[in-house]
């Protein structure tokens, strides 16, 4: 496993520890080492200046004319200089002047002698290896060598290594210090941080374990994990609505379904007894009750295919979008509940509409509202039905629907007291105002406008009064925020 994988393995906690000791440790590493070579640089400074500022030539003229530039052993002349001073001539020889130890000569004091180049500063070593710090200069000497040589003054570098040494531990500890002291707040500030997920993560299991949708995370403040909780919450609100809904679904499905299998039953158990007991049943009654079952049997293929249709999930695509003349269905919905209601006068205006939808869910739509039309129409009632500028208008005038019903007739399985008595399953409303929900439009049932007796449907659905031209967009995509529709 590579070390990447290896480090996504680890518990969120544990990687956010490791991250903030690793920042904190770089951060540490990176300070002390800054530090240390600015205090060897300001060190090394102040060496450079000391080694400047030692006056090696007055000691240099004392030297010559009582030594005539012969080597002596250390010791010979008293150390005042506190560094290693030696006298260069441009022939290569050397003299000593103070103290303990010997410089070798190097091409850089050659030069400096030569008046090839100014004063130097180099790293080197004596004669017995110690390294130092030369410092070289030419000078003008009298007695019987006198003339241009050049002077090397050099001094322990040890005088400031040591102090880098001790530096550089007492660095070092502090860097420890610092990367534990980062461990160990970087786990706090995990253990901290993570305690919200920690609840939400514990909710969470609650949740899959018992299924209860009513736990709640509380949430202080605005930041990601309030926000995270609060979403948390709404979710769970969101799914105990659901399963309240499907809850409730399955249980009005079920109360509407007992009626006509109850029916049905009955009616198919007399025929049964007929059969078993040989005990004929009158010709007109056989005839109601074959009707009874027939007309049972059509409810329950209605109430079915009512269920399959709000069974789709809301967010879910349509199965199939393209471009319908929305008055040609209006039309075809009209012959077709003229047939339900043959005693009932339609009147029609439908001016061309074209929308983007499905065709099947539309005239299905259409057809609910025309067969709730014909429903509550008194006997010898009309109906009236126009289709302008996108919005379909049916009016009947039968007994209305109270204010106080109003909010609740696109209900599933919602029925008023009026109506319990009709045939249906309470579901054609709820599917023609979903149906225009995902049209991009919108349904409404309302008292009609003049005051009059009766109800009027509307049906909105954006679309345009013209199909689209080849190569120009839908103009059933009036009314949505990318297109822009022909008109």
């Amino acid at each position: 496993m590579s070390p990447a994988a290896r480090f996504r393995a680890l518990p969120l906690r544990s990687r956010l520890a490791l991250l903030v000791t690793v920042a904190v440790a770089v951060a540490v590493a990176g300070v002390a080492v800054v530090s240390w070579f600015m205090v060897r640089t300001q060190l090394k400074g102040q060496l450079d200046s000391s080694l400047r500022s030692t006056n090696a030539s007055a000691q240099a003229n004392q030297t010559l004319p009582q030594l005539g530039c012969r080597e002596q052993v250390p010791g010979a002349i008293v150390n005042n200089l506190s560094a290693q001073v030696q006298i260069v001539l441009p022939t290569g020889g050397r003299c000593w002047v103070d103290g303990k130890n010997t410089l070798p000569v190097t091409g850089y004091d050659l030069e400096v002698a030569r008046g090839e180049r100014g004063p130097v500063l180099y790293d080197g070593h004596t004669t017995d290896g110690t390294p130092v710090r030369v410092y070289t200069q030419p000078v003008n000497v009298t007695g019987p060598v006198g003339g241009s040589v050049a002077i090397s003054v050099a001094k322990p570098l040890a005088d400031i290594d040591k102090p880098l040494s001790t530096l550089a531990w007492v660095l070092l500890f502090v860097c420890g210090v610092g990367v534990v002291g980062a461990g160990a707040a970087g786990l706090w500030v995990a253990r901290t941080g993570l305690r919200p997920v920690d609840e939400l993560t514990g909710a969470v299991e609650h949740i899959a374990r018992t299924e209860d949708l009513t736990v709640q995370i509380p949430h202080d403040g605005d930041d990601e994990i309030a926000r995270l909780s609060r979403s948390f919450n709404s979710m769970t609100a969101a799914l105990a609505s659901s399963q309240e809904r499907q809850a409730q679904l399955i249980a009005d499905a079920g109360h509407e379904l007992r009626t006509p299998l109850t029916s049905l039953r009955t009616n198919i158990e007399l025929l049964a007894r007929s059969e078993e007991t040989g005990r004929a049943i009158p010709p007109e009654d056989r005839k109601e009750l074959l009707a009874s079952v027939k007309a049972q049997m059509t409810e329950l293929a209605a109430l079915i295919g009512d269920l399959q249709e709000l069974s789709r999930p809301d967010a879910a695509p349509p199965a199939r979008l393209e471009v319908v003349a929305l008055h040609e269905i209006a039309q075809s919905a009209l012959s077709r509940a003229r047939l339900r209601g043959p005693e009932l006068d339609f009147a029609s205006d439908l001016e061309p509409w074209y929308v983007r939808g499905e065709a099947a869910a539309l005239e299905r739509a259409v057809v609910n509202v025309l067969d709730n039309a014909v429903k509550f129409s008194p006997p010898g009632g009309s109906v009236e039905v126009s289709l302008r500028a996108g919005e379909l208008t049916v009016r009947d005038h039968g007994p209305g629907v109270p204010a106080d019903d109003l909010p609740h007739v696109f209900e599933r399985f919602w029925r008023s007291p009026s109506a319990r008595a009709l045939p249906g399953s309470g579901l054609g409303l709820s599917i023609v105002a979903r149906t225009a929900q995902r049209a991009g439009g919108t349904a409404e049932l309302r008292a009609p406008a003049d005051g009059g007796p009766g109800t009027e449907a509307l049906l909105r659905i954006p679309g345009a009064p013209a199909p689209p031209p080849a190569g120009r967009p839908d103009p059933a995509e009036a009314g949505r925020p990318s297109v822009v529709p022909d008109q």
